[in-house]
């Protein structure tokens, strides 16, 4: 069967450069092994598309969730999907809005397609994407500008994690613009610059051995010109993922921290979340962590949620590679420095008691406790599907912090 090539949408913006053949056919199996088909899912939460941000050589789509009580300057986090998903999948299944409601940040989400790659990946392999200045990397770094500048929104407090093909490209965005972020949380992705002189194939599995040094001068080599600070870095792990090989977690660590300056040896270890999984910290002279390594027992290829309505709950399993694991959205979250709470506090916010209503779902949604679409109902603040739009299906919501509503039909408070 012939391979489909890399093609443009009807009325896209013409890419400024060649992509050889050879190129077109990794795409292709590349997005078979880091993304299954993703079936149809009804949008939980509500996305604003955005043009106009700038002159988008990556030819990408940008996509904003801005909370109902976004503080002034906020926060920036950007968040990239993985191979055959979107913007609106990883926003409906990543926790990430409900943390953004929470604790007040925008959340910037970017969005390749079958435009720029067949299977919808970021094009973290190819120079013309993964270098400062060019393609998909400036089209993120434009995202950014366009939120500082509309939104207001803090350009010393930028972010940006992603999963998978889109893990990979968060270590493009922290090597080529490490004078943008601040901090970032690579997900079941790659070491910068693995394919300067390895195939995709290779440095997804079973990975590419580097010396730390070398791999802190690919960072280098990303904007020679650099002298400032190095974004903080976090890496996460299924222990078990047979797509992009644990090993990259080790190849990731001996970056950063080289470009650190710190050792391999973790500062602390500890355990974390109800799966135990394991947190290596590697903390810098002022006793920050600079690097971070978190490996998630027992899954494979995916970001880690766990659904449910506690206080360390997020995400959902909606979708393919969401695995029901540990909410790593809000350790992620927490690593940024933008979610202050502790394992064990009580719910953000709510320094009070809850209060609970118990109606329909259409009382609900015309009490303001939680909208509608596409037929369907879901609380306000944590997007919890409710089921149809009527008023037959009845569901009691907890409120806490004031206009964050959670499904409590066990109990409440």
């Amino acid at each position: 069967m012939p391979l489909p090539p890399f093609r443009r949408a009807p009325g896209a913006r013409p890419r400024a450069r060649l992509i050889p053949r050879v190129l077109a056919v990794l795409a292709v199996v590349l997005g078979t092994a880091l993304a299954g088909p993703v079936p149809e899912a009804r949008a939980a939460v509500t996305l604003t598309r955005v043009t106009g941000f700038g002159s988008d050589p990556g030819a990408l789509t940008m996509y904003v969730y801005r909370p109902a009580a976004l503080p002034a300057h906020p926060p920036v986090v950007v968040a990239l999907h993985g191979c055959a998903q979107s913007a609106q999948v990883y926003a409906d299944n990543s926790g990430l809005p409900q943390l953004a409601d929470q604790h007040g940040f925008l959340l910037v989400l970017a969005e390749t397609g079958t435009a720029n790659n067949p299977n919808k990946c970021f094009n973290w392999f190819q120079t013309a994407d993964n270098r400062r200045g060019q393609g998909e990397a400036l089209s993120v770094r434009q995202m950014v500008s366009h939120a500082v500048t509309a939104y207001g929104a803090d350009p010393q407090r930028v972010y940006v994690t992603g999963l998978s093909a889109g893990g990979a490209m968060t270590a493009v965005m922290l090597a080529a613009y490490p004078d943008v972020f601040s901090a970032g949380a690579v997900v079941a992705g790659l070491p910068y610059d693995c394919t300067r002189d390895n195939s995709p194939y290779t440095c997804m599995n079973p990975g590419v051995d580097l010396s730390p040094a070398d791999w802190a001068g690919r960072v280098r080599d990303a904007y020679p010109s650099y002298t400032g600070p190095w974004p903080r870095t976090a890496v996460w792990y299924g222990d078990q993922d047979t797509t992009v090989a644990p090993r990259n977690a080790s190849e990731l660590r001996d970056q950063w921290t080289a470009l650190h300056g710190l050792s391999q040896t973790p500062t602390r270890t500890t355990t974390i979340g109800p799966d135990a999984t394991r947190q290596d910290q590697y903390l810098a002279a002022d006793g920050t962590v600079a690097v971070g390594v978190d490996r998630v027992p027992g899954i494979g290829h995916g970001t880690p949620v766990d659904p449910g309505t506690g206080s360390e709950q997020c995400g959902s399993t909606g979708a393919p590679y969401f695995l029901d694991s540990v909410c790593s959205s809000r350790w992620i979250a927490r690593f940024f420095g933008l979610d202050t709470t502790r394992p064990g506090d009580p719910d953000p916010g709510g320094g009070g008691s809850a209060a609970c209503w118990t109606a329909s779902n259409y009382a609900h949604v015309q009490a303001g406790r939680a909208t509608t679409s596409g037929g369907s109902t879901y609380a306000n603040g944590s997007h919890q599907n409710m089921g149809l739009y009527n008023t037959f299906v009845t569901h009691t919501l907890k409120e806490s912090p004031t206009g964050y509503y959670t499904v409590a039909d066990t109990g409440c408070p």
